[in-house]
C-alpha cells in the first residue's frame, strides 16, 4: 500500500514538483496532519488556527483537484490546528469554497472531537478520569473554568468513516499517526508497522536529510515492513534521519502509547533499502485492556502584554538578576494598594531564555542579552500597566558599578509594548476511559 504524505502540516506547503511526482506513484491514499498541542494552549482555547487560512487552501488546491479526479481518499487529522468545532468548521468552509470555485463532487466525513464537559463531569464521578504525565487530579472546579475540551481519536472512528464511503475524512483532533495508518488497516495490514509508519509519515520530509516540513514523503506499506521515500531529488532518507524521527517527541525510545494500546519498538530494525529509500521492520502494537482517550483542554489564565529590548552593558548584563529582583520589588510596592493579581515574568535570551533552569551554561556572561519581559493579569489594561512600569523601571534603574546614567536598554519597537491578548493554560491534559472507541467522536457526512 502506498500513502502519500505531502507536508507536515496543512498549511506549511509542499513543492508542487514533488507531489507530481508523487502522484505519480499512484498513492492509495493521501493524508496529513493539520494540527499540534505545539504552539501551546492559546489555539484551542481562542478556536483560531496557527496556520493561516490562504496557506491552507493552497495545500488544498492541489491536494483535493488531484485526489478527486483520481479517485484517491483524502485524510485529514486535527482540523484546524486544534480539533475543536471552530477549527473543524474553518477547514470545512475552505474545502467548500475549493470544491465550488474548482466544481468538484465529492462525500467528505466530518469527525467531531470536541467534548461535552457534562460528560467529562459524569466521567470524574464515575472515576474515569485519570491525569496524564504530571497532569493533577481533575477537579469539577478546574473543569467549570475549562472553555473547551477535545478528545484525541485513534484510526477506529477515521476507518468508520472510510467504511461509510467518504472520499474527504476531515478529522477534529486526532492521534497524529491516525489518518495514515486508517486506510491501511482497513486494507487488513498490521498495526504495529502501519502506526509506525504514521509516526513517520506525520512530519512530512523532516525524516529525509536535509530535512523539510515543507515537502512531501511517500510510504510504502508490505506485511512485516514499510519504506519511506522522499519525493525531492535533493533530499535522502538514511537510517540515521529515519532513525532519528522515530525518537521525535517521545519520552521512551522504543513505548509509545496512544489511543488503544501501545506501540512497541524494541525490535525494530533500519535498513538502507535503496540511495534515498530506508527500510523498517520489527515494529508491534500491543493492545491495552481497557480503551482511553487522551482530553486536552485549556483555561483562560488572563491577558498578555510584552516588551523586547536589549542590553550591552557587560556590568548590567553581570548583574541582570539583581536588576530584576529590584524591578520586581518596585512593581510591588508601587501597586500594592491596588490589589493587582499579576505575573511579572523576564526571559534572558544569551543566558536561559530557551532552557530556562535547566540551562547548563547559565553562568557564562554574554557580550549582549535580549530580554523580554512579560506581564500577565486579570484584565489587558492591569497587564499594560505592570508592562510598562517594568519596563521604564528597568531603563532607568541603577545597579552596582553603573557609570553611564543614560537608558539600560535598547529598544527595536516603537511603541515598546505589545498586546498579546487572552493568555490560556492547559486545564485538562487527562485520559478518559471510553465505552468503545467511537464514543466521543460523532461522524457526519455530507455531500459537497
Amino acid at each position: 500500500m502506498r500513502i502519500l504524505s505531502p507536508t507536515a502540516i496543512l498549511g506549511y506547503g509542499f513543492p508542487a514538483d514533488s507531489f507530481e511526482e508523487g502522484l505519480s506513484r499512484q498513492p492509495d491514499a493521501i493524508a496529513v496532519d493539520a494540527g499540534s498541542t505545539d504552539p501551546g494552549p492559546y489555539y484551542l482555547g481562542s478556536g483560531e488556527s496557527f496556520t493561516h487560512r490562504d496557506a491552507v487552501k493552497r495545500d488544498l488546491e492541489l491536494i483535493l483537484e488531484a485526489a478527486v479526479k483520481k479517485k484517491i481518499p483524502v485524510l485529514i487529522g486535527t482540523a484546524g490546528g486544534s480539533g475543536g468545532e471552530p477549527h473543524l468548521k474553518r477547514d470545512l468552509d475552505v474545502i467548500r469554497e475549493i470544491a465550488g470555485e474548482r466544481r468538484l463532487h465529492f462525500k467528505i466525513a466530518l469527525i467531531h472531537s470536541e467534548v461535552d464537559r457534562e460528560l467529562v463531569r459524569r466521567a470524574i464521578h464515575l472515576d474515569k478520569i485519570t491525569p496524564l504525565g504530571s497532569a493533577p487530579v481533575l477537579t469539577e472546579d478546574v473543569l467549570d473554568g475549562t472553555v473547551r475540551i477535545v478528545g484525541q481519536m485513534g484510526v477506529e472512528p477515521i476507518i468508520g468513516a472510510l467504511e461509510a464511503g467518504a472520499d474527504v475524512v476531515l478529522a477534529g483532533r486526532a492521534y497524529d499517526p491516525s489518518v495514515f495508518a486508517a486506510p491501511a488497516l482497513l486494507r487488513g495490514f498490521r498495526p504495529g508497522p502501519a502506526i509506525h509508519l504514521g509516526k513517520i509519515l506525520e512530519c512530512g520530509a523532516i525524516a529525509a536529510t536535509p530535512g523539510s516540513g515543507s515537502d512531501c514523503l511517500m510510504g510504502y506499506l508490505r506485511p512485516g515492513c514499510f519504506e519511506v521515500e522522499p519525493l525531492n531529488p535533493g533530499r535522502r532518507c538514511t537510517v540515521a534521519s529515519v532513525a532519528a524521527h522515530t525518537l521525535y517527541e517521545k519520552s521512551n525510545p522504543v513505548l509509545l502509547p496512544g489511543p488503544g494500546g501501545m506501540l512497541v519498538l524494541s525490535g525494530a530494525k533500519f535498513e538502507q533499502a535503496g540511495d534515498n529509500r530506508v527500510r523498517v521492520t520489527g515494529s508491534r502494537f500491543m493492545p491495552s485492556d481497557s480503551y482511553r482517550v487522551k482530553l486536552e483542554g485549556v483555561k483562560k489564565a488572563g491577558y498578555r502584554t510584552v516588551s523586547v529590548a536589549g542590553c550591552r552593558d557587560p556590568v548590567m548584563i553581570r548583574e541582570i538578576n539583581s536588576v530584576i529582583g529590584l524591578v520586581r520589588e518596585r512593581a510591588r510596592d508601587n501597586f500594592s494598594g491596588r490589589g493587582y493579581n499579576y505575573l511579572l515574568d523576564f526571559r534572558l535570551y544569551g543566558i536561559n531564555g530557551v532552557m530556562g533552569s535547566l540551562e547548563p551554561t547559565a553562568d557564562d556572561v554574554p557580550r549582549e542579552l535580549g530580554i523580554i519581559i512579560e506581564a500577565v493579569a486579570e484584565t489587558q489594561d492591569v497587564a499594560d500597566t505592570i508592562c510598562s512600569f517594568a519596563r521604564s523601571t528597568m531603563l532607568h534603574c541603577s545597579y552596582p558599578g553603573r557609570k553611564a546614567t543614560a537608558g539600560n536598554l535598547a529598544f527595536p519597537f516603537s511603541p515598546s509594548d505589545f498586546r498579546g491578548g487572552e493568555v490560556y493554560r492547559f486545564s485538562v491534559y487527562h485520559l478518559m476511559k471510553v465505552r468503545d472507541p467511537f464514543e466521543l467522536f460523532p461522524l457526519e457526512i455530507i455531500e459537497i
